[in-house]
């Protein structure tokens, strides 16, 4: 195996099983039996790693609810069923729960982007947000909304998930749905 993807593996596999903030550079490369110098001619940081790996398995999550995609259906079936997909990823990956879990990843996204030149790692957006654009032409969603800010509201509902804790275990998985299907209704009632 090439030391890159050694590296790359090593990582993944601590991150999973430590979390990143308990994982070390020395700590991937004394595993992966290499140099921490061997470290650096790969990646700058431990922050770049993770994110490549973050990015990676976010993709692949993506990936298969983009394959399953049955762009007839209705807007809400379509909407409930990506943002199930993305809880269940979320849950199931220690490296995307990870991520959705922790405010100092929103740093480490901003200075990956700048890095790569990018304006987002969200890989389902660009589909979504055509996707919202044709709802709202064929009048199956709200026109009078923009549709980069219904993907924001997509988006803050996904995020809810982080604050689980705090509404409390008992209310949250009601309060998901109730908010999920309060905010479709609003924005499939295109008479408003």
């Amino acid at each position: 195996m090439e030391k890159k993807q050694l590296i790359y593996e090593t990582a993944k596999t601590i991150f999973s099983e430590k979390g990143f903030k308990d994982t070390s550079i020395q700590t991937i490369t004394k595993e992966a039996g290499i140099a921490v110098g061997t470290f650096y001619l790969y990646y700058s940081s431990k922050e770049q790693l993770f994110m490549e790996i973050f990015k990676d398995e976010n993709t692949k999550l993506k990936r298969s609810f983009l394959g399953s995609l049955d762009s007839k259906q209705s807007p809400q079936a379509i909407i409930r069923k990506m943002l199930l997909v993305n809880q269940e990823g979320i849950q199931s990956n220690p490296i995307l729960r990870e991520w959705y879990l922790s405010e100092d990843f929103r740093k480490i996204e901003r200075a990956y982007r700048d890095e790569h030149a990018i304006d987002s790692l969200d890989f389902l957006y660009d589909t979504f947000l055509t996707l919202v654009q044709r709802w709202q032409t064929e009048g199956k969603m709200r026109a009078d909304i923009d549709s980069r800010l219904i993907m924001k509201v997509f988006e803050a509902i996904i995020n809810i998930d982080t604050h689980k804790d705090e509404i409390g275990m008992e209310y949250f998985p009601a309060l998901l749905d109730t908010i999920t299907d309060l905010v479709l209704k609003g924005l499939t009632d295109c008479s408003a």
